[in-house]
């Protein structure tokens, strides 16, 4: 035996002496070692032994013992610290000592025989678990009676091994050395149970609490509530000590077998979850842990909404992890949040699953807020100057969108400061004075909202003023009086609609409303969108309910004022979500809803907004979306769907050939699931960077997963829609820089087809363009001859004009006369406005290019209008000879024909155009035309392909009655007159009937790359163009009187200039 003795209090050795001289006579293994601190009564007492005896014996001088002695007691495996209460007088017969233990304890039962010297210690060698302690034991004859201390419960393993379970009397532990308890905890399960076919009663119910009464540490069933006809029992058990997930299963399963029921079973208490004590700043950064001793098959984390859980999963937010996992925490799972607002404040829950039980946790997450949107209004909206007022005092209002938070406010005023420390009903308000007195610099006030981490979040409005002499925007209803250049925002909108409206002040008059007003449904649909690409409940469900909602929604009115709003929600949704695809998988159930919904969305028109640049950004992120949720769809293989302009097929490994809208595809692999999309109605809304050349309607997108190959070749044959085309190109789609043909060849063109071959795939897009451009020819051509129609219309009016009196001397020559000089008038102002448009390029002047566009959609119709009237007056004549055309008839008719329906057509057409958001003009400043029956060309096709036939049946009618009209005596001489005036009938009818234009129509009938083709193409330009010309000499020169005025007046012109040659001789010949 050893003992070593260090320190240097006095009365401590006498006590140690003491202690040596009662451990000399006891076996020599056991090794005590003291050691005390400066103050006596704290005595370390370390005790070792080379293998702990069950009982050891040691004579203890009470008199010198500390009340409260610290011992440290070593085994083989273990050391740790014993905190022992010991009485210091002389203990009774039967004492026990009270043992607690500090952390990792050492289990220690304590008893004394009858003779007080002698002290029997029983010490558990294997190290015990975390949060327990020794059962206090009596000896009772052969036996010991222990019970577990007030706060700790007999643990599972003990429970189950030797029946001394919850907090029992454990009675049967004489040569049980492991006597463990564990400190109580609250567990609860809240479970669930339908029956299959019977109903719960007072048998079952009792089964159930007898079941649940074999789990340690059970102290009662409540039930909460039965329901559906009472099938279905809510219950919750309370517990006092964690329990075995796979004991619970084996109760469970029983139950479901005696019962035929179906059981679900949340617990609380099991898990162990960590967070942040106090609030975090705003768009910071915090992480939840939780842990939980077992292992589990899941684990997840919810956060609580309008009483519902939501799901998260990971994005650009939320960070999940479940690599924090030790040998004492079996399952871990660690969420980071990322960029904090207040939107993220709540109730957070984590599950660990293990088939049907759930063990749960929840914590808040506390937040230092600052507002997320701060909305500025000025009262009045614009302060008017410009009636020599020298102030205005302004009212500003600051709305945030949670003003429950308390917040320290500041306002400035161009500089100044004011503190406001609360918010009123309306919100933050502030008075600003403004000066009338004309500045350079703009009037601004500012409001600056500080949390209580000393963080800031400002918002600015500017002071719109209209001094003296500016230019503004009278008062409009709800728009207000507003200074040139401003735009006025009202968060306003018609009944049914959420958003807002604003307007723009453009010299002194106002332009059209721009509306974000959407419907309630997609509004709520992009809430939810919103919080799916958050990863807030980013459930299945959840996206089925998404894509579902919006193929519901993405039909709408064509005439609607939000349908552009609507339009720009719907693809917005589609943005979301296919971002958030990249990180949560949708599966095959959601296919269907969306491509019917991106179907719909391309049937709406989406032309509501004059920029351009707006309608292409929308374009671009509409494939973008759709080509980004195509690849990350879950899809099964050799699957097909097909809606009016999306189709998709997926083709399994192997080669793979399809046909989508009439575009063949092919391609050649060994492996790899492709995915070919179709889209019609596409093409035409991106941007088009090549100028002059016009795409085909359909969009081939393809992609290809599991790819190993390391060359691949997509082949596609686009059927040319358009038979102008004189170039073929092959291109695919480039987000950044818009169409590219780079990696794609062109490998056949023939009249009715183009054969692309690209080497890739990524994200890709076949399309087939053509080119309308005119060659230098035919454009030069266009020129000379409008140039000499001018003239020549100009001479054909003068000449009207001088012979008038001597031509119109009946009813029929003035009818003749008033529709010729119709005729020529509106088609010389129809070729002006064609020359000028021809030499200038207006396309980079929209108002001029609409001036022009209309001037000539209006002069070209009004033109084959009068033709119609010529017509018109001809048959009459020549069909009904014995009843005369009264003026007051011609004139109403040609006024109606001639002049009203030109305008109402050219009216129309405009004002449609403008109000269905379509192009009533293109690029070269004439009409559109889409396909057949499509575009404002199509206003002005139909009317002059009505009016050109019904001129060339009147020709017909015409030479069928001078065919029928007898001669004579029937001889070969009168056949040749016959023949005669039938060739001067289609030589001058022809011209001033508009057949000429016949010739435009056969341009879409024959084939672009034939020689047929350029026949007509230079005879419409030159037909057309010397229009004019054809006129002057059928309706001046070859009609006998006009010919015959014209050549008297020729005569007498002579005579005349023949008469002052004369005279002008004679005064020469006076004067010599």
């Amino acid at each position: 035996m050893r003992v070593d003795i260090e320190g240097q209090s006095a009365e401590l050795a006498v006590f140690m002496a003491q202690v040596r001289q009662g451990i000399e006579n006891q076996p020599s293994y056991v090794d005590v070692t003291v050691a005390t601190d400066p103050l006596a009564r704290h005595v370390h007492v370390a005790v070792s032994t080379d293998s702990l005896l069950t009982h050891a014996h040691a004579a203890v001088a009470t008199d010198l013992l500390p009340r409260h002695a610290h011992v440290a007691v070593s085994t083989d495996s273990l050391l740790t610290l014993v905190h022992a209460g010991v009485a210091t007088d002389p203990p009774p017969c039967h004492s026990h000592v009270a043992v607690a233990t500090a952390p990792l304890q050492v289990h220690v039962a304590v008893a004394t025989d009858p003779l007080p010297s002698r002290v029997h210690v029983a010490v558990e060698t294997d190290p015990p678990p975390r949060n327990a302690h020794v059962a206090a034991c009596q000896h009772l004859g052969n036996e010991y009676s222990c019970n577990c201390s007030d706060g700790y419960i007999w643990s599972n393993e003990f429970c189950y091994n030797f029946k001394c379970c919850s907090e029992s009397t454990c009675t049967h532990v004489k040569q049980i050395t492991r006597l463990v308890c564990i400190t109580k905890v609250q567990v609860y399960l809240r479970g669930t149970s339908t029956l299959n076919k019977n109903t719960w009663d007072s048998d079952k119910i009792e089964l159930l609490e007898t079941a649940f009464r074999r789990l340690n540490g059970f102290k009662h069933l409540n039930i909460t509530s039965l329901r559906l006809c009472n099938r279905t029992l809510d219950f919750v058990v309370e517990l006092s000590i964690k329990f075995e997930t796979l004991r619970l299963h084996g109760i469970v399963s029983a139950l479901e077998v005696s019962l035929g029921a179906v059981f679900t079973i949340d617990s609380v208490g099991m898990v162990t979850i960590e967070s942040m004590e106090h609030s975090v700043p705003h768009m910071s950064e915090s992480m939840l842990k939780c842990t939980l001793e077992e292992a589990s098959s899941r684990s997840g984390w919810k956060i609580k909404r309008m009483d519902k859980w939501l799901e998260l999963n990971n994005d650009s937010v939320v960070t999940l992890d479940t690599s924090c996992t030790t040998e004492e925490y079996k399952s871990c799972t660690t969420m980071t949040l990322h960029n904090l607002t207040s939107h993220w404040m709540g109730t957070y829950e984590c599950e660990f699953m293990s088939e049907s039980i759930r063990h749960t946790a929840t914590t808040e997450l506390r937040l230092a807020p600052l507002p997320e949107y701060i909305f500025m209004t000025a009262k009045p909206d614009t302060v008017d100057c410009s009636n020599g007022t020298e102030n205005v005092t302004v009212d500003i209002t600051a709305t945030i969108d949670n003003n429950s938070d308390k917040y320290e406010v500041w306002w400035s005023y161009n500089g100044g400061n004011e503190l406001e420390t609360a918010a009123h009903s309306s919100g933050y308000n502030f008075k600003a004075v403004i000066s009338c007195t004309r500045t350079i610099e703009a009037h601004y006030v500012n409001v600056t909202f500080k949390n209580n981490k000393d963080q800031e979040k400002s918002g600015g409005l500017d002071i719109r003023v209209i001094y003296d002499g500016d230019r503004f925007c009278k008062e409009d209803v709800l728009w207000p009086k507003t200074s040139d250049g401003d735009t006025v925002i009202k968060q306003t909108c018609p009944e049914g609609r959420i958003g807002f409206e604003s307007r723009t002040c453009t010299g002194n008059q106002w332009q059209p409303v721009f509306s974000k007003c959407v419907s309630p449904q997609l509004f709520n649909l992009s809430r939810a969108a919103e919080n799916f690409a958050k990863g807030q409940e980013t459930t299945p469900e959840a996206a089925v309910a998404i894509f579902k909602g919006l193929r519901n929604n993405s039909i709408w009115d064509s005439n609607s004022s939000g349908r552009m709003a609507d339009l720009n929600v719907s693809i917005h949704i589609l943005e979301l979500m296919a971002n958030a695809s990249e990180s949560n998988t949708l599966q095959n159930n959601v296919l269907p809803d969306f491509i019917y919904a991106a179907s719909n969305i391309l049937d709406q028109t989406w032309d509501g907004d004059n920029d351009t640049s707006v309608i292409h950004n929308m374009s671009t992120i509409f494939l973008r979306s759709v080509e980004g949720l195509v690849k990350n769809i879950q899809m099964n293989h050799e699957q097909e769907l097909i809606t009016h302009n999306l189709a998709l097929n997926i083709c399994p490994d192997g080669n793979c050939e399809v046909t989508i809208f009439n575009t063949t595809i092919s391609m050649n692999k060994t492996s790899g699931l492709s995915k070919i999309l179709g889209v019609k109605n596409m093409t035409e809304k991106l941007p088009n960077n090549f100028f002059n050349m016009v795409p085909s309607s359909i969009l081939i997108s393809a992609l290809l997963e599991n790819k190993e190959e390391s060359f691949l070749e997509i082949s596609m044959e686009f059927i040319k829609e358009h038979q102008k085309s004189e170039k073929s190109l092959c291109v695919f789609w480039n987000s950044t820089v818009g169409w590219s043909n780079e990696g794609c060849t062109v490998k056949s063109d023939t009249s009715n087809s183009t054969r692309c071959v690209c080497d890739h795939l990524t994200a890709f897009s076949a399309l087939w363009f053509k080119n309308d451009k005119s060659p230098p020819t035919l454009s030069t051509l266009t020129t000379i001859g409008l140039s000499v129609s001018i003239c020549s219309l100009m001479i054909f009016l003068i000449s009207q004009f001088l012979m008038r009196s001597a031509v119109v001397k009946t009813n029929v020559s003035y009818f003749y006369h008033i529709v010729m000089v119709n005729i020529a008038l509106f088609l010389l102002l129809a070729h002006c406005s064609f020359l000028v448009s021809s030499l200038i390029n207006l396309s980079k002047h929209p108002p001029w290019c609409i001036i022009v566009t209309v001037c000539k959609h209006l002069f070209f119709l009004t033109t084959f209008c009068w033709m119609l009237c010529l017509s018109f007056v001809l048959v009459h004549h020549l069909i009904f000879v014995f009843i005369p055309l009264r003026k007051k008839v011609f004139t109403f008719l040609c006024t109606v024909v001639g002049y009203a329906c030109p305008v109402l057509i050219v009216g129309f057409t405009y004002m449609y155009c403008k109000y269905s958001n379509q192009d009533y003009y293109d690029e070269n400043c004439w009409l559109v035309f889409k396909k057949p029956f499509q575009g404002s060309l199509c206003s002005f096709l139909l009317p002059v392909g009505t009016i050109t036939f019904t001129n060339l049946c009147c020709v017909v009618i015409v030479i069928v009655t001078l065919m029928k009209t007898p001669g004579p005596d029937g001889s070969t001489a009168d056949h040749k007159e016959t023949a005669k005036s039938i060739l001067k009938v289609v030589f001058y009818m022809t011209p001033l009937f508009g057949l000429t234009w016949t010739t435009g129509f056969l341009l879409y009938m024959v084939d672009r790359k034939t020689v047929h083709f350029t026949v007509v193409d230079y005879s419409f330009c030159i037909l057309n163009s010397f229009q004019g010309v054809f006129i002057l000499l059928s309706g001046c020169f070859a009609d006998q009187n006009v010919r015959g005025e014209l050549l008297k007046l020729l005569k007498v012109y002579l005579k005349r200039r023949r008469n002052e040659n004369v005279k002008t001789s004679t005064t020469c010949m006076k004067n010599k």
